[in-house]
């Protein structure tokens, strides 16, 4: 165990051209950015440079706003872009240290087929995977998919727990040592160390084994997303990493109070998994001129698209036919985005909002942390939370890019690492090492003991 002060995680959650929904407008964005993979090689060495633990990509399987009509479609940034597992088999190879995570949805998806990318990716990125579970969001991934509408909330997690035991059962078909690879003898590997998961289950029937070997890391780190009940129960059981939405320190804490609670009843120890809030962070060298240029990217919100975010994030909801500037009609409850819904009508009332003045305060961050300021600013409000039981670590969402990740890497990460909160080097290759996360044993090994630890709990 290592007695070094406890220290902060980052991840650099990337979007395209930023994370502002106007940010394709904004005149030091990459408009193009979601098909270049020179500005994503730039991008990820950036953060790599700041010694960030990963880089994130989000997913989804279908054209966002698709179903708010052409017109809205065609003023909306983000809507083309690589496959993101794709996309980080080639950042790997342009990168050393940095984790690369990838949100893939366990809906849209089966199990044999995410286990072996991920395998891959970790082999191919010297154990730096990691797999953000989704269980997706909209009805148009599901008219994708043969379907008319998306699964229901409760069976969609209930399939996704099942999807989990799966993938691990596949990742775990090959003992870390099965394969000898003895020229002399003709042994390729012993046999005894195959173990075929032949996993029978309510969803899913699959015999198994992967046909890729046992991932460096066991398995590539274990990320989700969801804040409902279901995802904090999803997450309690199978996360390692998890982002969320906070909007204060209050919640914030809450939250990681909640989650953190959770583990023992599944046996597992608060150090095992990471809480990682998402913090839209616009800087500048004054508070005056991070506020200014804040103002000129929120001066680029066109309303069609941002009521077609409101809308979307409130649970595929038409609000074309209400006043801009009155209130939010009664809102039903929908299956769909249910925490962030939650989220959204609470930060309304809160702040007595107008629709238009909702979609403002939500077209940067979606509801995320959203911090205006010097990097003094930013990163005293970061040690406040990071200090006081609201998060292990933050996921940070550049307005626009590559200008504003390199911005937090050149002003904001020196101030973290002044005060001794963030790392000076890399702690080792992998991922888990760097995060401080355990590496799991085989499931099926005869093999006594627990979880090798391969990292210093942090």
């Amino acid at each position: 165990m290592s007695t070094k002060p406890k220290q902060l995680r980052l991840g650099a959650f990337i979007m395209s051209s930023g994370h502002h929904l106007a940010s394709w407008r904004y005149p030091a964005a990459r408009a193009d950015g979601g098909l270049s993979f020179d500005h994503f090689r730039q991008i990820a060495q950036t953060a790599e440079r700041g010694k960030f633990d990963t880089i994130f990509f989000a997913d989804g399987v279908a054209v966002r706003d698709r179903d708010r009509g052409v017109e809205v479609l065609s003023r909306t940034g983000h809507l083309v872009h690589f496959e993101p597992l794709t996309l980080l088999s080639a950042l790997a190879v342009v990168t050393e240290h940095i984790g690369l995570a990838a949100t893939v949805s366990t809906t849209y998806n089966e199990p044999f087929h995410l286990a072996r990318k991920f395998a891959s990716l970790d082999y191919l990125s010297g154990g730096r995977a990691a797999w953000n579970l989704v269980t997706s969001a909209t009805n148009a991934e599901a008219r994708n998919f043969n379907l008319d509408k998306h699964m229901d909330h409760g069976p969609r997690y209930d399939r996704a727990l099942e999807f989990v035991e799966v993938v691990t059962k596949l990742w775990d078909s090959w003992e870390d040592d099965a394969f000898l690879r003895d020229k002399e003898s003709g042994v390729y590997f012993e046999p005894e160390k195959l173990h075929v998961p032949n996993h029978k289950g309510e969803y899913f029937s699959v015999k198994g084994p992967l046909n890729v070997a046992r991932p460096i890391q066991g398995y590539p780190v274990m990320i989700q997303a969801g804040s409902s009940e279901d995802g904090k129960n999803l997450a309690a059981q199978t996360a390692e990493v998890i982002f969320t939405a906070q909007q204060t320190l209050a919640d914030a804490r809450a939250f990681y109070a909640d989650v953190k609670g959770r583990l023992a009843k599944y046996g597992r120890h608060p150090d095992q998994l990471k809480i990682m809030p998402g913090i839209f962070p616009v800087i500048g060298s004054t508070e005056q001129e991070a506020r200014q240029k804040f103002a000129e990217i929120q001066a680029l919100i066109h309303p069609q698209v941002g009521l077609s975010l409101l809308g979307g994030m409130l649970g595929e909801i038409d609000l074309s036919k209400y006043p801009l500037d009155g209130p939010l009609p009664e809102i039903p409850h929908t299956e769909l985005h249910q925490s962030r819904q939650q989220l959204l009508l609470e930060l309304a009332q809160r702040e007595k909002l107008t629709i238009r003045q909702l979609y403002e305060a939500i077209a940067g961050a979606r509801g995320h942390w959203q911090v205006v300021g010097t990097p003094e600013q930013i990163a005293d409000r970061m040690e406040e939370w990071f200090l006081n039981g609201g998060a292990d670590g933050f996921n940070v969402m550049p307005p626009y890019l590559p200008g504003g990740l390199e911005e937090f890497v050149d002003y904001v990460i020196p101030q973290l690492q002044r005060r001794g909160l963030f790392r000076t080097e890399y702690e080792g290759r992998t991922l888990r090492e760097n995060l401080g996360l355990t590496r799991p044993v085989n499931q099926f090994s005869q093999k006594s003991g627990v979880s090798e630890l391969v990292g210093a709990s942090s």
